[in-house]
């Protein structure tokens, strides 16, 4: 059986009714297939979302894209309420945690780094140093200041962080799954994190 991913999800708000929907890109499934992992999508609900993180064996969690923080202006608390308590969760057991764009801005947030409002980041791509991989932009607010003792490895051309580790946690700031083909280091990195089926 492949490794079970956790992925928290965004909130959507239909607007006919007001209805607030948990949703996922579809490329998130088949990205991780191709990854040797199953995806299995988190309730933004914290009680619920825990016990199904306690009720499977899960490899690991990634936070997704996707609404800005409550703190900046967001419109989705329950998702933070949601993920902090789920990456609480993996700390008691140092399960690795994944933040994409907006996962990536959590856990920034969390960890105690300074996130900015940019312009020219979404909808665009760009190379990120040190190594001038060039990888897409969709985000408005950037990553200015890592966490204490976080270890930064690329950044945009302006100075965004564009990625770092710490602890347990791993952050990218680019989409993975919105490439029309996975790129190796993307493949490679959830690999490393996660392992993959045999």
């Amino acid at each position: 059986m492949s490794p079970l991913i956790g992925m928290t999800q965004r909130v959507v708000i239909e607007p006919r009714t007001g209805e607030r929907r948990d949703a996922l890109d579809q490329r998130w499934a088949a990205f991780l297939s191709g990854c040797g992992l199953t995806l299995v999508p988190m309730p933004n609900h914290p009680a619920s979302a825990l016990a199904l993180a306690d009720a499977l064996p899960l490899a690991g969690l990634v936070l997704s894209g996707g609404n800005d923080l409550a703190v900046l202006g967001g419109d989705a608390p329950e998702r933070d309420e949601t993920e902090r308590q789920l990456v609480d969760w993996a700390g008691t057991s140092s399960l690795p945690v994944l933040g994409v764009c907006r996962g990536a801005q959590h856990l920034a947030h969390l960890g105690g780094g300074r996130l900015e409002r940019v312009s020219g980041h979404a909808g665009t791509r760009h190379a990120v140093r040190p190594h001038g991989r060039e990888v897409n932009s969709y985000h408005d607010w950037a990553i200015t200041q890592a966490p204490p003792t976080a270890d930064i490895t690329a950044c945009a051309p302006d100075g965004g962080i564009e990625a770092f580790r710490l602890g347990y946690w791993t952050v990218i700031m680019w989409h993975p799954e919105r490439e029309p083909v996975a790129h190796p280091d993307d493949l490679a990195l959830f690999r490393s994190l996660f392992g993959d089926s045999p």
